[in-house]
């Protein structure tokens, strides 16, 4: 599999420079990490200071740089999830943020702030759950993709080969990167989820594999990142690989889902769901046009299943992605709109079978890659479903476990339900809407039990509510920690002001504490009434007149309450 990165290393703490330790047998190369000059380069053991502090670590995330210089990040502890084909696969679960320097004393005050707000913003992506790593096996790319490489990329380095989609410390890799000989240091993390699961089927063994891989481009939070960027990469894109193995055969199914791939936003403002707007000034076949390029050269044909609503402010969209398809003109996209919630209205879920019997066809014209016990390549994946709903979340994922499960029957024919798998799909659909939408998704119970049920619309109901609050008043600071963690947005080496001194306007703190007191005064007036109920009334309806007034001048610029992103310009998120 190529060159293998450490499987665990010791990290020396000393006071001019960081040595780095690999573990693997024989290994005498230190990293040596320079904390005056920021230079990187290999040395032996024998230069280790013995005065050196030593502690393990698991790997390098990488380094980045803030207000007060340079930080190195590393996984500090790990959890094993299983084992895919002999590699151990590692969920990275702690880390640490260490500084180059030894004091912030060369900052001013505002600057020691702003750099404990940047800090709190990396630990705010890594504490999102769901970094993933292998040091001897490259999690990036699909089973077929790796059957259809030549020997000199099996030779490559984990970093040179791995499939910059979804390498999320890239750009905290970039100095190692730079440099061949410390590749070897270089750790490629994945984020989204992976699960393993042995299952039995009438006495006989299997492993059935669930890889979500989350794309680092065009990466966000659910109202900030929408549609696509100038070169066509699409929010919130992200590949799902099922992965059987079985009496020595390896079988891969593989589907994608993405954002509506043109330009359009949907800002929070306050209101419940803010109608979404398409671009009337951007050419948006040039970006379309990139997408489904890339996409046709990657995974071959394309079924496209946008299941959003046909009605409502949701149709626009719909019309505005089928038309492109067909001014597309190409034989190898096809597109399927099925209104999802119309169709299972009234509790009518057993009609998602009308999208997979009408797919039937297509999806046994697909196919999957397959590898027989003998190691011969006896089947391959001819093409891909490509889902989207709004979020590209609860709806899709639904639909995605039902194409996944028809795959599984197509490779292990057999009637029984396999209820690991099932839960897995679930859980995949929780992991992917907490890295973007910050709540479990909507509609597990029917992924878990195949049933819709009033419990499940309850919760649903909870992770709405939860999303409203995080969507307004906590994606701003999400969406900075993500841009600053994959490099859209870079500290200054200058002395200069940062974008996060930038200041909210007089209405942020005026008119939220008008209503309050106003909404206040209102309650007071009606628990000690006064001599009179007319005089009562009086002094309610000129207080809740204030209320009102004030809460709907705060919904008519609701855009200026929300918490929005500081890092990135507004059109570049747009």
């Amino acid at each position: 599999s190529g060159h293998t990165t450490m499987k665990r290393c010791f990290f020396f703490l000393f006071i001019f420079k960081f040595f780095i330790e690999a573990c693997d047998e024989g290994a005498d190369a230190v990293l040596a990490i320079d904390r005056v000059s920021n230079e990187m380069a290999l040395t032996g053991k024998k230069d280790v200071p013995p005065s050196a502090v030593t502690r393990p670590i698991c790997g390098i995330m990488g380094t980045i740089r803030l207000v007060a210089g340079m930080y190195l990040i590393v996984i500090t502890r790990k959890r094993n999830v299983g084992s895919l084909l002999g590699h151990a696969v590692w969920k990275a679960v702690d880390f640490d943020v260490i500084s180059y320097k030894k004091t912030v004393l060369h900052l001013s005050e505002i600057q020691s702030q702003e750099n404990k707000t940047f800090l709190s913003m990396i630990n705010n992506v890594l504490t999102t759950d769901g970094f993933y790593f292998c040091t001897d096996y490259d999690l990036t790319h699909t089973m077929q993709r790796l059957a259809n490489t030549s020997p000199d990329f099996q030779e490559m380095s984990l970093l040179e080969r791995a499939d910059q989609r979804f390498v999320w410390n890239g750009n905290l890799l970039r100095e190692l990167a730079a440099q061949p000989e410390l590749h070897k240091f270089a750790l490629p993390v994945v984020h989204g989820f992976i699960v393993m699961k042995p299952c039995r089927i009438n006495g006989k063994i299997f492993e059935w594999i669930l890889i979500s891989r989350r794309s680092c481009f065009r990466a966000g939070v659910r109202y900030y990142v929408r549609g696509i960027d100038s070169e066509g990469h699409a929010a919130n894109f992200v590949e799902t690989e099922q992965i059987v193995l079985y009496d020595e055969t390896k079988a891969s199914f593989v589907q994608t889902r993405g954002s509506m791939p043109f330009y359009w936003s949907q800002r929070p403002n306050l209101k419940y769901k803010p109608k979404p707007i398409i671009s009337k000034t951007t050419s948006h076949m040039d970006g379309f046009q990139r997408h489904f390029d890339s996409q046709l050269l990657i995974y071959g044909k394309q079924t496209i299943l946008n299941l959003v609503n046909q009605k409502g402010s949701e149709k626009p969209l719909e019309q505005a992605f089928a038309k492109m398809v067909s001014g597309m003109n190409n034989g190898m996209l096809r597109y399927i709109a099925f209104d999802f919630h119309k169709e299972c209205s009234h509790m009518r879920w057993d009609r998602l079978q009308i999208l997979v019997d009408s797919v039937a066809e297509t999806q046994d014209e697909y196919g999957f890659f397959m590898v027989n016990s003998e190691g011969k390549t006896v089947a391959q994946q001819k093409g891909v479903f490509r889902s989207n709903c709004m979020d590209c979340l609860d709806r899709t994922n639904v639909i995605q476990s039902l194409l996944a499960r028809r795959s599984l029957q197509m490779v292990i024919p057999c009637r029984l339900q396999l209820l690991a798998c099932v839960v897995s799909w679930a859980d995949n659909a929780n992991a992917c809407a907490v890295q973007y939408a910050g709540t479990g998704a909507l509609k597990t119970d029917f992924t878990r039990t195949g049933k819709r049920t009033r419990l499940g619309l309850v919760m649903d109901g909870w992770n709405s509510m939860i999303r409203y609050y995080k969507n307004n008043f906590s994606d701003g600071f999400r969406q900075d920690s993500i841009d600053l963690f994959l490099g859209n947005f870079a500290v200054d080496e200058s002395d200069g002001p940062t974008p996060l001194r930038v200041q909210k306007d007089w209405k942020f703190l005026t008119l939220p504490i008008i209503m309050l007191v106003a909404f206040s005064m209102c309650i007071v007036c009606l628990l000690m009434a006064g001599d009179t109920w007319t005089e009562t009334l009086a002094y309610v309806m000129f207080w809740g007149a204030a209320s009102a007034i004030t809460a709907a001048i705060i919904m008519y610029n609701g855009q200026d309450f929300v918490d929005a992103p500081k890092l990135v310009h507004k059109e570049k998120i747009d």
